[in-house]
């Protein structure tokens, strides 16, 4: 969910040709992305064909029983999350839009896991504390400035051998530059903070516009 909408600082024909190999988006995912891109503000916060891919690869490999999302959007990320969801799972998924989440509240009772998806509307360091449930896959896509306060207050709910993903972590490469903005500075203080912890692995993919992968280990 990029608020910062420059990004193309990957090859575009690098990103073509990723596409042309990557497995499709379904029917829905692509009628979702054409309803976001014509009739929504920002709409290039949406995470996209070869984001939204990978986030369910890692999903289905996960096969988690909780998922939660801080940034639903119009809802992309959590239909692509949802995917890997075991039968009986749950994937909780907040933002403080009524706009965004009326869209993909139309979305998530279209698909196959429109009992399996719950929202939450409202400021997520407010209803974050009230969600008691144990995580096994966690996605942070919401405002740059609190992503060290929502990943304390996930870490705590997610299991031992969970993860812990975070969107724009690059953020267009602004992450490089010596004099950096408010929300680039807040990324980059992300990083450094993630990196420096003993009881987590982590690893920063340049997909998009960078995801910082972590692994709870104790």
């Amino acid at each position: 969910m990029a608020f910062f909408l420059e990004m193309d600082f990957i090859d575009k024909n690098i990103e073509n040709y990723s596409l042309d190999f990557t497995e499709n988006e379904s029917d829905l995912l692509k009628s979702l992305n054409r309803e976001t891109n014509a009739n929504v503000l920002n709409s290039r916060m949406l995470s996209g064909h070869l984001q939204g891919r990978f986030l369910s690869f890692l999903s289905n490999m996960i096969q988690p029983l909780n998922i939660l999302e801080i940034g639903t959007y119009t809802g992309y990320s959590a239909l692509c999350l949802s995917e890997g969801l075991k039968k009986e799972g749950c994937l909780h998924t907040i933002d403080i839009n009524d706009e965004y989440a009326s869209i993909a509240n139309k979305y998530f009772l279209k698909s196959k896991w429109k009992d399996n998806i719950k929202q939450h509307i409202g400021n997520a360091l407010k209803i974050l504390p009230n969600i008691d449930y144990s995580f096994q896959l966690a996605f942070i896509d919401a405002d740059k400035e609190n992503y060290i306060k929502y990943f304390k207050l996930i870490f705590n709910k997610i299991d031992v051998g969970g993860y812990i993903i975070a969107d724009n972590v690059l953020w267009s490469g602004k992450v490089l530059h010596d004099i950096k903005d408010f929300d680039t500075k807040a990324l980059h203080d992300y990083n450094k903070y993630v990196n420096s912890l003993e009881n987590v692995r982590s690893i920063l993919l340049p997909i998009r516009d960078g995801l910082m992968i972590t692994q709870k280990i104790k």
